[in-house]
């Protein structure tokens, strides 16, 4: 390994631990070339997500990072830290280089106010920004079975579906609202109850009904941890775990993601650590 590309992998593994407050954990389980490549891996996205976060954004930054990202798949890495270990872990595990350009996709489409009015059209989204990272992380975890690719698929929108119930009240905030308009109509809730801060009980049934469709993606999902490769299997295990145990606190806290923002603590993520790596 170059000096280069050494100081690219420390980078992203420094993006990683300070950012990835629940796939950092998984990582740990994996073998160093591996875990490596997760960092780059998510150091890029982290980037490309961050674009879309900051106030006032507009496409033109996305569309550099896009044009950043061809010119690195090529070799020519702008002057950007981490695209070097980004390349390399591409190529080293033989990553389709469109997932990215997906995920450049989705993230585009939060630079504006947004209302998602059916479930199809929030599927696609939990596509473009959450499946295509489920495709992505099991290239590098390692699979031999075509199947495991539409599995990741369903793993991603059930992580991206939590992401969402976790996070009703700061995406009102920013304007924008994943809930399907049809669901809202269905249950008597007023898009303004979102920015509430406190739950009502037809709020309360309607999040009830969105985690019931994200258990689902987790049950329709779970064989994919036997097709990995078993050195990496673990990690899945852990990822899966972090994720729906933080739906299992959300529910268990009566839906009240309203006036706090419900999280697992470092604690109880290394005891699912623990209990996957055993």
């Amino acid at each position: 390994m170059s000096v280069d590309l050494e100081l690219s992998y420390r980078e992203c593994r420094a993006i990683a631990r300070n950012r990835a407050k629940n796939f950092y954990y998984s990582f740990l389980l994996l073998p160093r070339a591996q875990r490596d490549a997760m960092c780059a891996v998510y150091a890029f996205m982290r980037y490309c997500d961050d674009l879309s976060d900051e106030p006032g954004s507009t496409r033109e930054p996305l569309e550099r990072w896009r044009s950043a990202l061809d010119r690195a798949l090529k070799g020519e890495y702008d002057g950007n830290l981490t695209l070097p270990a980004f390349h390399d872990a591409v190529k080293r595990y033989k990553i389709p280089p469109h997932y990215f350009h997906e995920m450049i996709d989705g993230v585009s489409s939060d630079l504006r106010p947004r209302r998602v009015q059916s479930f199809d059209e929030l599927y696609r989204y939990c596509y473009q920004v959450a499946s295509v990272v489920g495709m992505t992380t099991i290239h590098v975890l390692g699979f031999d079975s075509p199947a495991a690719l539409p599995l990741s698929e369903k793993c991603g929108v059930a992580f991206q579906l939590t992401n969402i119930l976790r996070d009703v009240r700061e995406d009102w905030d920013r304007g924008r609202i994943y809930l399907p308009a049809g669901d809202l109509q269905r249950f008597h809730v007023a898009p303004e109850d979102l920015g509430a801060g406190n739950p009502t009980p037809a709020f309360r049934e309607l999040m009830r009904y969105e985690a019931a469709r994200a258990r689902a993606y987790y049950a329709e999902s779970a064989p994919l941890v036997g097709m990995v490769h078993k050195r990496s299997r673990s990690a899945l295990t852990a990822l899966i775990g972090i994720y729906s145990s933080l739906l299992s606190k959300i529910e268990k806290s009566n839906y009240d993601v309203l006036s706090q923002r419900v999280a697992l603590t470092t604690g109880e993520k290394i005891w699912i650590l623990i209990r996957a790596k055993l």
